[in-house]
């Protein structure tokens, strides 16, 4: 039987789903809840009480930061755990996060075990009475994760997950590069580096339109299995990036030889917040009009 109570705030349900996914097989003693951006979440907190929140950054209504803001401000939520879920990993804005009093930072895209151990580390004692009431045990991380695997669609090693510490920015983040042309006057190919849980992927962007994303990449990297999460970093302009959700639709073999050296990825957008729709929108019509 439930004994905590956690809401789980994202604009996009796929990511929610897997979420509530994970909490409810690791830890049965915690109930989820979920809203798809802040101001739901603040209605939910008003009239309910969580133990646990964990939470999206980029949201339409109300961000990630801001419920936070409001969170702390209320006298029932300053010592509640407050997990940041989000693709936004640079410095700025781990310590914007870390002064507004977030208890954990978890960088998208994530895996299951990190999720779990950001779980552990801030519910602590609490936690692990209620699991111990229940009649459960805190597995280790490897250990849980074996009965969870139906979450995964592959075997992988643990990912290193961003610290709530103020660390660098990691040099792997890359983005998608401006379309430019060549000497000859061709498109020069749109680069793009695609961020899974435990690996980057160099690829170069061949089509992409509202809900999905087709990129080809040199078999010799290490590729995530179907159903993954991904994210996508673009450019929008003016030094803006947009941070674009999804997980992997489809892997395909550029050709139909079996030592064929490039493989097709599709990446299927997942994002509802119409500020990043807008965004892709944008990149779309640069795209399509750089490639003609």
């Amino acid at each position: 039987m439930a004994t905590l109570k956690a809401l789980v705030v994202d604009d996009a349900s796929f990511v929610r789903d897997l979420v509530k996914r994970t909490v409810r097989q690791r830890f049965p003693v915690i109930e989820t809840t979920d809203a798809q951006n802040g101001r739901r979440a603040q209605s939910l907190m008003s009239r309910t009480a969580f133990d646990l929140v964990l939470c999206d950054w980029e949201m339409p209504e109300m961000s990630g930061l801001e419920l936070l803001r409001w969170m702390r401000q209320q006298p029932q939520y300053q010592k509640v755990p407050f997990i940041m879920i989000t693709s936004r990993g640079d410095k700025d804005h781990v310590i914007e996060a870390v002064q507004e009093g977030v208890s954990e930072y978890l960088g998208k895209p994530f895996s299951p075990e990190g999720l779990s151990k950001k779980i552990i580390k801030v519910m602590g004692a609490r936690l692990k009475q209620a699991m111990d009431r229940s009649g459960k045990s805190l597995a280790s991380p490897a250990e849980a994760f074996k009965e969870s695997a139906a979450l995964l669609t592959q075997k992988r090693e643990p990912a290193a997950e961003p610290s709530a510490r103020p660390e660098p920015a990691s040099p792997g983040v890359a983005r998608a590069a401006k379309p430019a042309r060549s000497a000859a006057g061709r498109p020069a190919p749109t680069l793009a580096s695609v961020r899974f849980a435990d690996s980057t992927l160099k690829s170069v962007i061949k089509d992409i339109n509202l809900t999905e994303v087709r990129v080809l990449a040199k078999r010799d990297q290490a590729f995530p299995g179907i159903l993954d999460q991904a994210v996508i970093d673009i450019e929008i302009g003016d030094g803006q990036m947009a941070r674009l959700n999804g997980y992997v639709h489809q892997l395909q073999a550029v050709d139909k030889r079996q030592d064929t050296d490039f493989v097709s990825v599709t990446i299927r957008f997942v994002d509802e917040d119409p500020q990043k729709l807008e965004d892709l929108s944008r990149f779309v019509a640069r795209f399509r009009a750089s490639n003609r």
